[in-house]
């Protein structure tokens, strides 16, 4: 409590309360506060204390009441003149210029009767649009609408009409207030509280101006109730307890005994004033008890006591006694003012959060402290400070049960090693386990919590809190549940040092901590099937790592198996994948006689074993597995979508690749008709092929059948699509050749829309075809290959054997591998270098051929096809002449390659004179050679005749006759435009040369031409008054010359622009130039800038 003192006088109080029995109201408000006298006058006080601003608001009078909402001030008071109150509503913000008062919007009587009565209470609401009254005879009056009327209207009376709420003869009105509107409560409520009952009336919304309702039973006296700081309930304060009244009835009561004389609102505190008293040194409050200590005379005078009482945490924040009684409390500016009635002025300022906790920690309340943590929004470590502060205080006072609840809220906040140093003892044993569990439930335990937890299960032999321990759920706050409630390896290990190998093995499956659980499968039992089993039911990612590490001593030991699963994984859009037998026995029951074997019979084919019931590649394709990287993973969350997995659709049962030639008598069906071209599956994550390439240096064939089965259902790519021999030289065949089918078609608009794929996809798709084009030009294998292959199969198949079986063939390997050098790259993706470089190196011609054709080398491919004609082909020419037709729009470089060609031999030009003519004319047409290039081309060795371009050259002939008379007669009208032009320039320029005008009509108006008149040299005349003022060209004319002045001045501004002047050279040669000549860009006559600002006459 500090006093307020006058700016100007620090020995008293502020002036204006000096005379505190003048002050007949104070209230706070948004521009200051106000303070009203027994004389009518209001005042505007600063935070000094000093009046801003002062004015009458009841001449001859006084103000009883006042409230103030968004700048608006609303009185009530008397005047000697009228008997009824009068109401005034000021304007605060706006002041008239003269007075310097506020600007007086309202002022009318307050009289319901014809017997006036006083004013007891007034309440505005917030947002200016109800104000209600309350009278000494139990009447409620209420204004709607009034903020649509002080905007509406300008006149002193124009008030909305009033209406009469309640009325209650013999319970006079001591206290009203309005609840604002809300989300959950849209509507506006007045409480009513008189001197027996508190009552709700619905001001505004569906279902209002009814009758109020009666909240509860229980009154107040005059001063005694208010609204709490949220303007949400009505505060009812009686000598026994304090009453929170809602519009559903009468809610908390709290038991705060005692007399009051009146209740005021601050922020969330409620300011309670009792009426004078005596002070005793028996009296039941110790703030009265402490002052009649102090006092040396304490039955000298009367003292009010003020109480401030915190509504949230229900506890009395401030007591103090006041001598000479209390007049007024204002809340203002953050504090609390109190005005004695001996008109000295105190403030109340609340303390800081710091302060309030350590004057509750010296108390020992440290329940309150929590409580106001929670209501002053302090952060979590401020509060888990408090509960730390807290369990210490429970563990001095040996409470360790109550104390170990309050530590386990600190988690987080203060280090672990604090509170388990506490409880190391064996006796208190119960208490560390309890915070050792909690440490892993919430996820902050480290390996030293998990070894010290899992060693004290384990010394103490309790196998089943060990169990409890390791296969519970994760309880984390964050709600991820992918992790643990404690660290893994740690667990793991522990476990396996303490010999329980079945709660290791639990933990490693469980949570998919793959190589551990592979280390002990393989490296101590050595059991390879289980493993790959394990790995099956993994799915790719998590297989990944591991095949990495075994999949080379796996393949070793289960070649048929391992080169499965590597498809399956690499194939898979994720997910376990079933056992082989499993899908054998699917499609055995859906297709009971498979045409052709599946991938798997080529893996027997250097074996010669023979070939009984296909086996079918497992196509089981779900979620994608968690990664193994992920160390907290909980097995049953497997189905679960995670980052990486795809939604889409599984793409169904793999399809079969192609069968084998087959040996004679055996009637293979066409691969067209084998094969089933599914559709490209939608692009998901799946594993690189390429880390698996090294696995298969051992194993060839089966490279060869991983390659093209990976590709064939992973992007649905082959080189199966198209007959033996279909793709000659040519990569770019006519219509005629041969018709895609729907399923090509559509999966060439699929990889056409599938252009911007990830790059590692599409890189491990040029590996794979890269890596197959190779094997296509190496393989078939040698006798020494094939003999090794023969001795993995115990000696049942020799080489000649494997050799025709037509598989491997050079035949099929080279038609292969024309295949893929003619497919379409968004097709068949490779590198096209890499492929230059095998068929060089394997001296494959029809490749190299292929690839220069594809590489839009097609010089190189004419020129093929010219050596192909000096060897001797009779139709290579033609060959010449229709890739001409074929490349000769894109690439015009071709036809003086083609000309020179035909016109070599008088024999190559008889067979192909009429291309000649058709190519000359083309060429010509479109500008590809100038006709000088044309002639030289045909006359370098004498083959062509003039008589084969007599009619060419005649007609070039004429043509550039009949343009060169076209512009000598352009120019011959240029030149006499000129003459006339320079003729009349001479004439206008001659001041002595008369000039004989003959308009009769004025250029504008059209009517008869009469003085004064103005004629302008260039033949138009006007009225003088139809021109604008002191206008000196012709309107008529100017427009032109405007337009050709701004000609002339863009042309001298493109003068200075070198750059753009020899850009257009270099692109357009002489025809820039002619053109900067005709513009004058390059007239050394031009005129100088400062000439340029001279007028021309």
């Amino acid at each position: 409590m500090v006093p307020v003192k006058d700016p100007h006088d620090l020995e008293s109080s502020p002036y204006i309360f000096k005379v505190a029995a003048e002050i007949s109201t104070m209230v706070s408000s948004s521009a200051g506060m106000l303070v009203a006298d027994i004389h009518g006058s209001v005042h505007l006080l600063n935070r000094e204390f000093e009046s801003i601003t002062s004015w009458v608001a009841h001449v001859g009078g006084r103000v009883t009441h006042m409230v103030e909402r968004k700048g608006i001030l609303v009185t009530l008071g008397e005047e000697d003149t009228v008997k009824s109150p009068l109401l005034k509503i000021w304007d605060l913000e706006n002041c008239d210029k003269k007075t310097d008062a506020p600007n007086l919007l309202r002022s009318t009587k307050v009289q319901m009767s014809n017997r006036p009565h006083p004013v007891t209470t007034v309440a505005l609401s917030a947002t200016l649009s109800h104000l209600s009254i309350g009278l000494g005879d139990g009447t409620v009056i209420l204004y709607r609408h009034l903020d649509q009327s002080l905007a509406g209207s300008t006149s002193l009376t124009a008030l909305p009409k009033s209406r009469v709420v309640h009325e209650s003869p013999t319970e006079p009105i001591t206290g009203l207030g309005f609840r604002e509107p809300t989300d959950e409560s849209p509507n506006t409520y007045l409480f009513i509280v008189t001197t027996n009952r508190v009552l709700c009336y619905q001001a505004s919304g569906r279902g209002s101006g009814g009758t109020p309702t009666v909240v509860d039973e229980i009154g107040s006296g005059l001063g005694c109730a208010t609204m709490d700081w949220r303007a949400h309930d009505m505060v009812v304060a009686r000598d026994e307890a304090l009453y929170i009244c809602s519009t559903d009835g009468r809610g908390a009561c709290l038991a705060y005994e005692g007399h009051k004389s009146s209740v005021h609102t601050h922020l969330s505190y409620l300011v309670i004033v009792s009426p004078p008293f005596f002070p005793s040194a028996a009296a039941a409050s110790a703030t009265i008890r402490n002052f009649v200590a102090r006092s040396t005379n304490p039955g000298e005078t009367d003292i009010t006591k003020v109480n401030v009482f915190d509504l949230d945490n229900k506890l009395v924040a401030y007591s103090g006694a006041f001598k000479q009684g209390v007049r007024e409390v204002v809340s203002q500016w953050g504090k609390i003012y109190v005005l004695s009635t001996d008109g000295n002025l105190l403030s109340l300022e609340e303390k800081s959060t710091a302060d309030k906790l350590d004057m509750l920690y010296r108390k020992s309340l440290y329940p309150i402290a929590l409580n106001l943590a929670k209501t002053q929004n302090m952060d979590d470590a401020s509060v888990a400070d408090i509960h730390k502060q807290y369990g210490d205080h429970l563990y001095a006072k040996g409470n360790y049960d109550e104390a170990m609840q309050q530590y386990l809220k600190t988690i987080g906040f203060v280090q672990p090693s604090y509170v388990i140093r506490k409880f190391l003892d064996s006796q208190r044993i119960h208490n560390l386990v309890t915070y050792l569990q909690e440490l892993h439930t919430l996820g902050v335990a480290n390996s030293d919590h998990t070894t010290l937890l899992l060693n004290t299960y384990t010394k103490l032999k309790d196998v089943n809190r060990l169990d409890s321990f390791i296969k519970t759920e994760s309880r984390r706050d964050s709600g991820d549940a992918d992790e643990l409630p404690f660290d893994l390896d740690t667990a793991i290990r522990v476990c396996r040092q303490a010999g329980y190998f079945e709660h290791a093995s639990y933990l490693a499956k469980k949570y998919e901590r793959h190589e551990d659980y592979l280390r002990i499968q393989i490296e101590d039992a050595g059991n390879v099937k289980d493993a790959l089993a394990y790995l099956r039911k993994l799915g790719p990612e998590a297989a990944e790592s591991n095949l990495a590490r075994y999949g080379r001593a796996m393949l070793q030991s289960l070649p048929e198996e391992t080169t499965q699963l590597l498809v399956d994984l690499c194939t898979s859009t994720g997910g376990p994948l079933t056992e082989p037998e499993e899908d054998q026995e699917a499609s055995s029951a859906s297709q009971p006689q498979a045409p052709a074997p599946s991938y798997l019979s080529y893996l027997a084919l250097n074996r010669a074993v023979a070939i009984g019931a296909p086996t079918v590649v497992s196509a089981a394709e779900t979620a994608v597995p968690p990664s193994p990287s992920i160390k907290t993973i909980r097995a049953d969350t497997i189905s679960a979508p995670r980052r990486g997995e795809s939604f889409y659709e599984p793409a169904g049962s793999a399809s079969t690749p192609p069968p084998h030639t087959g040996s004679a008598g055996t009637n293979a069906a066409p691969p067209s008709a084998a094969l089933q071209v599914p559709a490209p599956a939608p692009p998901v994550k799946r594993l690189s092929p390429r880390i698996y390439f090294p696995h298969f240096a051992d194993h060839m064939e089966q490279f060869v059948v991983f390659l093209e089965t990976v590709a064939k259902r992973r992007w649905g790519q082959s080189v199966e699509d198209r007959p033996p021999g279909s793709i000659g030289i040519f990569g770019r065949k006519d219509q005629d050749d041969w018709e895609l089918s729907p399923q090509q078609h559509q999966r060439q608009l699929t990889f056409l829309d599938e252009q911007q794929a990830e790059l590692v996809d599409k890189q491990d798709q040029v590996a794979v075809w890269n890596t197959l084009l190779e094997l296509y030009l190496t393989l078939p294998l040698t006798s020494s290959t094939g003999s090794s292959a023969s001795k993995r199969t115990n000696g049942a198949a020799t080489t000649g054997e494997v050799q025709g079986s037509g598989v491997f063939s050079e035949r099929v390997m080279r038609d292969k591998a024309l295949r893929v050098l003619g497919s379409d790259q968004s097709q068949i993706p490779f590198d096209t270098t890499h492929a230059l470089i095998l068929c060089s190196t394997h001296a494959f011609t029809d490749g190299l051929v292929l690839l220069w054709e594809k590489m839009g080398m097609f010089e190189d491919v004419l020129r093929f096809w010219i050596d192909k004609y000096n060897d001797g082909s009779s139709g290579a020419s033609d060959k010449v002449v229709q890739h001409l037709m074929q490349y000769g729009p894109e690439h015009p470089e071709l036809y003086p390659l083609v000309l020179r060609f035909l016109t070599s031999t008088p024999e190559l030009l008889r067979k192909h004179e009429n291309d000649v003519k058709e190519m000359v004319e083309h060429v010509d047409e479109e500008g590809i050679i100038p006709p000088l290039g044309i002639i030289q081309v045909l006359s370098r060795n004498g083959v062509a005749s003039v008589g084969l371009m007599k009619e060419w050259l005649v007609k070039r002939i004429k043509e550039s006759r009949e343009e060169i008379h076209n512009d000598e007669q352009l120019t011959k009208s240029y030149q006499l435009e000129t003459t006339s032009r320079r003729k009349l320039v001479e004439e206008l320029s001659d001041p002595e040369q008369p000039r004989v005008f003959h308009n009769t009509r004025c250029a504008v108006c059209h009517a008869q031409l009469d003085l004064p008149t103005v004629h302008f040299m260039c033949g138009h005349s006007y009225h003088q008054r139809c021109l604008a003022d002191h206008d000196a060209e012709c309107p008529t004319c100017a427009q032109e010359h405007s337009v050709i002045r701004e000609i002339r001045r863009n042309n001298e501004r493109l003068a200075d622009q070198h750059d753009v002047f020899l850009a257009e050279v270099k692109e357009n040669g002489f025809e820039a130039i002619a053109s900067a000549y005709s513009r004058g860009l390059l007239n050394v006559n031009a005129p100088r800038p400062e000439e340029q600002q001279q007028p021309v006459f």
